[in-house]
């Protein structure tokens, strides 16, 4: 693994495993209602949910709940390709739901071939399953904008709601785990992908790689589909967006597409510059204790936590 060869000593290597592994019991409060394992014990515990299409993960989806005056956001989660709601967010949505949010989260992009989510084309996805998704739960809870927490392509897709259709008047804060809002060169798929359009290979290539998932081209670098989600403003005013990459992102290549242009709305944080013993990459961004206690904050700007490397998430249960 790539992060195994950049981290430095093995003694740091271990103190950061055995912090994700187990960090110190959180204080219990009443909120508490859901156990929250994070770490690479999480990410182990995540496999029962790989095919689960159907169910929410815990703590989410209580279309009674009402946000209260301290969080009057209710926060949807947008899993990644490849993915599904019960599979992405298994700790994230409890833990905030422990820490007193109405959360909700839905599988989007089935395209009917592959049975995970996030495969249909991303215009698809934004159009047919976010946008009415996020209509329902305003509708539901009374509230007048979301939060929206993505990892991925859910930090992705939404950017075509936003840009396309109307979501900037619907969304307040946008939080995006290993965001790629320049796309991925991974393994040199983009450079690829330019060259076989160039040589007129497109309308040959495109149906191979649509026939398991239509938004795999879209993710690369120079894609039209980026180009277009990156004109005009890019990262709407009224929306406050925090990004949280990591210098170990194997599928986001290189690492900094994450990284949006600097604004009076955009926080960008590295999770390395936070704490430089974490080994998480693109997948473990969604057990990571640090990156709770940052989705935490980002969400309510006025009474953050210092970030503790070695330790939990308030109220994880």
């Amino acid at each position: 693994m790539r992060a195994l060869r950049w981290a430095g000593p093995v003694v740091i290597m271990v103190a950061a495993l055995v912090s994700l592994l187990a960090g110190p019991a959180a204080a219990a409060t009443s909120q508490v209602r859901f156990k929250v394992t994070y770490g690479l014990a999480g990410g182990l515990g995540a496999i029962q949910h790989t095919l689960d299409l159907t169910s929410s993960p815990p703590g989410s989806n209580d279309f009674s709940c009402k946000p209260g005056s301290q969080h009057p956001n209710p926060v949807v989660l947008v899993h990644g390709a490849g993915a599904n709601q019960a599979l992405n967010w298994h700790v994230f949505a409890p833990m905030l739901a422990n820490n007193g949010y109405c959360v909700f989260s839905l599988t989007y992009g089935l395209n009917g071939r592959v049975p995970v989510g996030g495969m249909a084309a991303m215009q698809t996805s934004a159009s047919k399953d976010l946008a009415p998704f996020i209509d329902k739960v305003l509708a539901a809870t009374g509230a007048a904008k979301v939060d929206l927490v993505g990892h991925s392509e859910g930090t992705v897709m939404p950017r075509y709601y936003l840009r396309y259709l109307g979501g900037a008047e619907k969304v307040d804060k946008y939080v995006a785990m290993t965001p790629l809002y320049q796309g991925s060169n991974v393994l040199g798929l983009a450079n690829l992908y330019q060259l076989a359009e160039k040589l007129g290979l497109r309308p040959v290539v495109d149906p191979l790689i649509g026939a398991v998932s239509e938004s795999g081209p879209q993710f690369l670098t120079g894609s039209d589909f980026l180009n277009s989600v990156n004109s005009g403003e890019a990262f709407p005013h009224q929306v406050h967006f925090t990004t949280i990459v990591t210098r170990y992102d194997e599928a986001v290549v290189p690492y900094t597409s994450g990284i949006a242009p600097a604004g009076p709305n955009i926080t960008n944080l590295v999770l390395q510059d936070q704490c430089p013993t974490d080994l998480s990459e693109h997948v473990l961004e969604a057990v990571d204790p640090v990156v709770g206690q940052d989705i935490l904050n980002a969400l309510d700007p006025a009474h953050t936590v210092p970030v503790n490397c070695f330790g939990l998430p308030r109220n994880s249960g």
